[in-house]
């Protein structure tokens, strides 16, 4: 059975297959590396391997999350714009 709704189409998520999994959403996957570096940072600070200065390490999470995030919205808008000329449906 064909779905012939374009804006169910268009709705669909860059890569994914309609009636399948929807892939991982960049945000996500940067906020669950944020939050494991974070647990990590804070075994290692407790176990007393290293210091820590916790604005250099804000700083320094900061700017790779914020680095992470733009990458993968560059790359996600390439991957859904291929599709056209425009880079519209």
């Amino acid at each position: 059975m064909s779905n012939n709704n374009p804006a169910a189409e268009n709705s669909t998520a860059a890569g994914a297959v309609p009636g399948g999994p929807a892939p991982a959403r960049v945000g996500t996957i940067v906020w669950g590396l944020i939050v494991l570096a974070v647990a990590a940072l804070t075994i290692v600070a407790q176990l007393g391997l290293v210091v820590l200065n916790g604005t250099y390490v804000l700083i320094g999470l900061m700017i790779g999350a914020g680095a992470a995030l733009v990458l993968g919205g560059v790359l996600s808008a390439r991957k859904r714009d291929n599709g056209s000329a425009t880079g519209k449906p």
